[in-house]
């Protein structure tokens, strides 16, 4: 027994030779270092109808749409007439907020008040440029940085920062992120992906194809399995249709199907996001018909083959397309559009920026053209004004409805719809029916909404 534990046991000049070779291969340095640093990013908010806007009252505040820096959404917050009931109205405030969740986000911010003379001598407040004793502001979520007594109000009246009842104000936002740069002996680099790139080329040379699409009676080289891995409608229509026939062509005898209920640019643009995930160039997206209609542009007509095709990708990519060209003038018939091809994203955004802006929103021929084709979608922008003037009240982003339709009406004689905060919702069909008759909708007091 005696003889078999020693045999187990290493040599000591073995042992010894293990722990040498253990100290050289931990030899070897190591280093790493903490890099602090901001992201910053940029907003540049627009009041127009100043005048109007004051008198709203100590406290109540106008805000800029969200914008994101550093992964987290901020806004600025205007104050016509002060934040502190303390300063009388004498001065007006501005604030930058955290509008997303966010526990302890540091950061560092800059407002610049723009000189509209074209002298260039703008009122810049910054943290940027100046040491600060307690570091960076911490805010949680609805946090704000700013000041109380930005400017007074009478100064500011007959200053060159205001022009034409405008003020303009440019926000920077610094976030404070930290990270560990550390060394690396060896690395490689790894390219992007460049499987668009292949695959558009066997587009392009017609390798392998295996079905022709006519399209208008233009024809387009394909492949079967591609179609079918992008969209269940192809696959549906190459695979799965047992009645179907069941040909196989041969090499000059290609399968042929014929689409009749789409334009060829249309289909184009489908095979291009079908083998390259990408969408056609701004200029094919944004080419519209004479008449000019939303429904006439090639990003409208490919949102809805996305939708044909189940192409969820594609729709979404239609979406964020369309989201950017919103305006008063566009938003009614964008709405339609998304709502008659399941572009929710698209109609989320739609029905939000409507309700914000409804006083003008209301005179457009599009609003015209959802009371005669699409009432539901009056009533769904209803609704949703009565979203933004609940948050309004409880102390989130007040772009205040109610201080866009102050107005009491317009000069058409159509009359004004009121609806208390405590109304029943069953009430907001008076208001519906009021509107798709072409009454005007306003708010007379400061919380009343519609529900």
């Amino acid at each position: 027994m005696d003889d078999v534990a020693g045999d187990a046991s290493p040599p000591p000049a073995a042992a010894g030779a293990t722990t040498t070779q253990s100290r050289d291969m931990a030899a070897s340095p190591t280093s790493s270092r903490s890099v602090t640093e901001t992201v910053n990013g940029s907003h540049r908010f627009v009041i127009q109808g100043y005048s109007l806007a004051k008198g709203m009252g100590v406290g109540k505040h106008i805000a800029s749409e969200t914008f994101s820096v550093g992964g987290y959404q901020w806004a600025v917050y205007f104050y016509p007439d002060g934040k502190n009931p303390e300063d009388n109205s004498a001065y007006v405030s501005v604030f930058i907020a955290l509008a997303s969740e966010g526990t302890d986000v540091r950061a560092l911010f800059e407002l610049t008040l723009l000189d509209q003379s074209g002298k260039g001598k703008h009122k810049v407040h910054s943290h940027f440029d100046r040491s600060l004793e307690s570091g960076p502001y911490t805010l949680k979520y609805r946090g704000s940085m700013g000041y109380k007594r930005f400017f007074r109000r009478t100064a500011l009246e007959t200053s060159d920062f205001l022009k034409d009842d405008c003020l303009k104000i440019n926000c920077t936002v610094g976030v404070v992120v930290s990270t560990i740069d550390y060394s690396r002996p060896h690395s490689i680099l790894v390219p992007d992906s460049d499987i668009g790139y292949h695959f558009g080329m066997l587009l392009d040379n017609h390798e392998g194809v295996d079905v022709v699409l006519n399209v208008g009676g233009e024809r387009f080289h394909a492949h079967k399995l591609v179609l079918a891995a992008r969209s269940t409608v192809f696959r549906s229509k190459f695979f799965d249709d047992e009645d179907g026939e069941k040909n196989e062509p041969g090499e000059n005898d290609l399968q042929e199907i014929v689409i009749d209920d789409m334009e060829p640019k249309v289909f184009k643009a489908i095979l291009h996001f079908i083998y390259r995930d990408t969408l056609v160039n701004d200029n094919e997206l944004g080419g519209s018909s004479s008449e000019g209609s939303i429904f006439d542009t090639l990003a409208a007509k490919l949102l809805a083959a996305a939708d044909k095709y189940d192409l969820a990708r594609l729709r979404l990519l239609c979406e964020s397309y369309l989201c950017k060209a919103i305006s008063v003038s566009t938003v009614a018939s964008t709405l339609a559009l998304a709502d008659r091809h399941h572009a929710m994203e698209l109609k989320a955004v739609c029905l939000k920026f409507a309700a914000e802006n409804l006083s003008a929103v209301i005179r457009t021929e599009g609003f015209d053209y959802l009371k005669d084709n699409c009432p539901s979608l009056q009533s769904e922008i209803l609704r949703t004004l009565a979203g933004c003037e609940e948050e309004c009240s409880s102390g989130g982003k007040s772009q205040s409805v109610w201080g866009q339709l102050s107005d009491g009406g317009d000069t058409s004689g159509r009359r004004l719809i009121l609806l208390d905060p405590g109304t029943s919702c069953c009430c907001a069909d008076t208001a519906i029916n009021s509107l798709q008759n072409g009454d005007f909708l306003g708010l007379v007091s400061e919380g009343a909404f519609v529900c």
